[in-house]
């Protein structure tokens, strides 16, 4: 654990005149719910998006000191944001650069991707299999493969993040990080457990990518036979032996959220902070949201905003993910008898409650319905949970036959 902080020491020199500065930000309102004082570090808006580029940069540094015309280029396989790090850093030291990147990879990434003069390969459903695709091109292609997480030197730039917050703020009491490989957490945490050992370190896994969180609860590695999350940025499989043992030593407590948290997450950073952050950025801010870990009230807690490297044609469904959540819409199937008047009837009743509609599909022609019957499917604006009762209520008053979509 000591020689990750002296080397992430050496990593942000490196970095000095790469990354943009990011305070940690006051988070008023996730301050008054959680009941504590809460910081964001907002790695979302590096020059790549995502921190990654910390870890990718000072690992391609590191071999191009002294050793610059030995190296062919470089590869790397990722989801997006380790890709755009080694791609970045490969423009600088002006060195070739592939990335391999699973099939379902967002486009926004892939495009970042491109821009950076990288090559770019579709291969695999996820990380795991691209990673397999990326040694078998090393190996063909003689490329140095830039790991993006199970290597010193990437998790020392990771690593660079706390140092950062460390001469900012020494009082945080508890940090919270997202894990997928655990190369993040594992930089952070250990230079917190040699410069402020009494701070807390807490890893946030997505509920679908859990191996790690099962690993460290049972202290033997776990091994997945898939990953499901809208958090593509932490969809790791399997669990990393080098970095498991360095996060037994560094991180106090692991939480899992799932993706309608995620989802609520990201939707209550536009909201309330105005920053745009990706399902793997937005995991600490759920896990304080969902209270998935205990904090005391007088206690200074440090969020890590991963990535903001959110595909757009994505956002729409996980707002609408987030909204549900939050019990800010209601999604609504009701039987009508099919006659002039009955839809009017309808939206009266819904108007005299203060339930906006959004959206409405009339479906007369399903072979699900009795003869005179239509369907309706609504969407409605609703207040919380208590404005979703009185609708139902509502409606059930009125004899009405309706049922919800979740």
């Amino acid at each position: 654990m000591n020689h990750i902080y002296d080397k992430a020491k050496e990593a942000q020199k490196r970095l000095k005149d790469i990354l943009i500065p990011s305070a940690l930000g006051y988070a008023p309102v996730l301050s008054r719910i959680a009941g504590a004082e809460i910081y964001l570090k907002k790695e979302n808006l590096q020059l790549t998006g995502a921190f990654k580029i910390r870890g990718a940069f000072n690992k391609i540094a590191s071999l191009v000191e002294g050793n610059a015309t030995q190296i062919n280029g470089v590869i790397a396989a990722s989801a997006g944001n380790h890709a755009q790090g080694v791609a970045y850093a490969a423009k600088h030291f002006y060195l070739k650069a592939v990335i391999v990147m699973p099939e379902a990879t967002p486009l926004l990434k892939v495009s970042a991707t491109k821009d950076l003069g990288a090559e770019v390969v579709l291969s695999g459903d996820n990380y795991d299999e691209a990673y397999a695709k990326a040694l078998e091109i090393a190996n063909a292609q003689n490329l140095v493969f830039i790991h993006p997480f199970a290597d010193d030197e990437v998790i020392a730039g990771q690593g660079s993040i706390a140092l950062e917050m460390i001469e900012e703020r020494k009082d945080i009491d508890v940090v919270v990080v997202p894990i997928g490989g655990g190369g993040l957490i594992g930089g952070i945490g250990s230079v917190y457990k040699k410069l402020c050992p009494n701070a807390r370190v807490i890893g946030v896994v997505a509920s679908g990518a859990d191996a790690m969180k099962k690993s460290f609860e049972n202290n033997h590695i776990f091994k997945a036979d898939s990953v499901r999350t809208i958090a593509d940025g932490i969809a790791v499989r399997d669990v990393n032996e080098h970095n498991f043992a360095l996060l037994k030593e560094c991180v106090d407590e692991i939480v899992s959220v799932d993706d309608e948290e995620i989802a609520n997450a990201i939707l209550f950073l536009l909201e309330k902070q105005k920053l745009v952050v990706e399902g793997a950025g937005a995991a600490s801010v759920a896990s304080v949201l969902h209270k998935k870990f205990a904090i005391k009230s007088n206690e200074k807690v440090a969020l890590i905003l991963s990535g903001g490297n959110i595909d757009i044609t994505m956002l729409s469904v996980i707002i609408e993910k987030g909204l549900l959540k939050s019990n800010r819409k209601m999604k609504l199937k009701i039987v009508l008898v099919d006659k002039p008047g009955s839809l009017q009837g309808l939206t009266n009743i819904l108007s005299s409650v203060g339930a906006n509609i959004v959206q409405v599909e009339y479906d007369r022609t399903s072979v699900m319905l009795k003869y005179g019957d239509a369907l309706i499917t609504l969407a409605l604006e609703t207040k919380g949970e208590e404005h979703k009762a009185l609708i139902r209520e509502k409606l059930k008053s009125h004899h009405y036959t309706f049922s919800e979509i979740s």
